[in-house]
């Protein structure tokens, strides 16, 4: 239950009285003399309730009420008003306020009332956060797409950890889409509005990597002309995106741990230690304990980055993706070049769901710009692929979710679509994933 409460009144004594009553009811009361002080300290989403006097110096309650209601229009005000301001209080009702209590008021009044008040304000934010939630599913879905069963654990996993202050590893084969996983963790949590620092680890040269990673003084090694700030330190309240961190090089292996374990670094040839605010999403294909255990990795450092672990499933284990991945593919090069993507035939999307695609969802998104460019079939033949079984498994999850789109989710007519009865289709629904809400048009 929310117990929020701020009391703004330019009398002390009944400032005193309010928080006295309201705190051994359980309440956590704020005070302020004036509503411009209110104003300036109220924090955005305030999840409680606003009590305030009708006649004060400066900003009258009635001014506070207009400024509260254009900042959250749902945020409930209850004014306190002398017998003359009654009529005044009953127009700021019409105008948004909750509640109006008449000098003097008991303390079971206010109590009435507020307890009222935070319930409506309980139901709102609760309200809001069903929509914030239903807007962050579909946006996440058109970021990661996908039907299959392990996109839609992968989007849960994803929006469960994008608000949590840990580090994260992505375990995953080449093309798999790691930095496109990353990048969501980032976008949809707090650290959205600050830097996203993608860096892969074997790409860089061993000599040069302390200082593209922590930077460096002028004059710290020959060349190094100027200060120049690392990676770590522009990425400072953000997120860096560590990717292949198995090739990272074990000296600086070290530092990063140190820069993890006290958010600090020292920029090469330099004395003074900088504090940094960072995320850490690294990616690797191999297991880290196991490269540990090699010697090529250390340890400690491996059981810091994997406070939470996400695996991304390859293509071929989950093929019911793949005719929706083609068709985003191809539609998105096809409107980069004014044009219409070429449709599919029968045998084409046969050959799609047989193919094993060992570049994964990079191999594929090339093989779909050549289709939409028109050089050609979209796969190669494949020699073992999946078996006839898993072929048609897929191919019956594409034809679900075209019927489920075409009709916007509207069950009757994907059932005269498809010619099958209702309870078949939910077997078939529930055995692939599919749920009629996430094919419904939102306005």
């Amino acid at each position: 239950m929310l117990n929020s409460v701020i009391v703004v009144d330019d009398e002390a004594s009944i400032r005193n009285a309010v928080e006295q009553w309201l705190s051994l009811s359980g309440f956590s009361v704020q005070l302020f003399a004036r509503a411009e002080d209110c104003l300036a300290q109220l924090p955005a989403h305030f999840p409680g309730v606003i009590i305030s006097d009708v006649r004060m110096p400066g900003i009258g309650g009635l001014q506070l009420l207009e400024r509260l209601q254009a900042q959250d229009a749902d945020l409930p005000v209850i004014l306190l008003t002398g017998h003359g301001d009654v009529p005044m209080a009953v127009e700021a009702m019409r105008n948004g306020a909750y509640d109006f209590l008449e000098k003097p008021f008991t303390p079971q009044h206010l109590l009435g009332s507020l307890r009222r008040a935070l319930e409506k304000r309980q139901l709102v934010l609760e309200n809001r956060r069903l929509h914030e939630q239903a807007d962050l599913k579909a946006r996440l879905a058109d970021t990661l797409l996908g039907m299959s069963q392990g996109l839609q654990q992968l989007r849960r996993q994803v929006l469960e950890l994008a608000g949590l202050p840990v580090n994260v590893l992505i375990r995953g084969d080449t093309g798999s889409g790691k930095e496109r996983v990353a990048r969501c963790l980032h976008d949809f949590g707090p650290r959205a509005d600050k830097p996203f620092v993608a860096l892969n680890c074997a790409a860089i040269p061993e000599a040069l990597f302390e200082a593209e990673l922590f930077g460096h003084e002028s004059g710290a090694f020959t060349g190094a002309q100027g200060k120049r700030i690392g990676k770590l330190e522009y990425a400072n309240g953000g997120t860096v995106f560590l990717d292949e961190i198995e090739s990272m090089p074990l000296a600086q292996q070290a530092k990063l741990l140190r820069v993890i374990q006290e958010q600090k670094l020292e920029r090469l040839g330099a004395n003074q230690s900088i504090s940094v605010d960072l995320r850490i999403i690294a990616a690797t294909k191999p297991d880290l304990l196991e490269e540990a255990r090699a010697g090529r990795f250390r340890e400690d450092l491996a059981y810091r980055l994997n406070v939470a672990e996400l695996r991304l499933a390859p293509l071929r284990e989950r093929r019911e993706d793949i005719p929706l991945l083609f068709e985003h593919f191809a539609r998105t090069a096809a409107e980069r070049l004014g044009r219409s993507a070429p449709p599919l035939s029968g045998g084409q999307l046969a050959q799609l769901l047989g193919h094993d695609w060992p570049g994964n969802v990079r191999e594929l998104a090339n093989a779909a710009e050549r289709h939409a460019l028109g050089l050609g079939s979209p796969s190669a033949e494949s020699v073992g692929g999946p078996s006839l079984g898993e072929q048609m498994e897929a191919f019956e999850a594409q034809c679900l979710r075209a019927a489920l789109r075409q009709h916007k989710g509207e069950i009757k007519g994907v059932m005269e679509t498809l010619q099958v009865p209702r309870r078949t289709l939910n077997e078939k629904m529930q055995r692939h994933g599919l749920v009629r809400e996430d094919f419904i048009e939102r306005e």
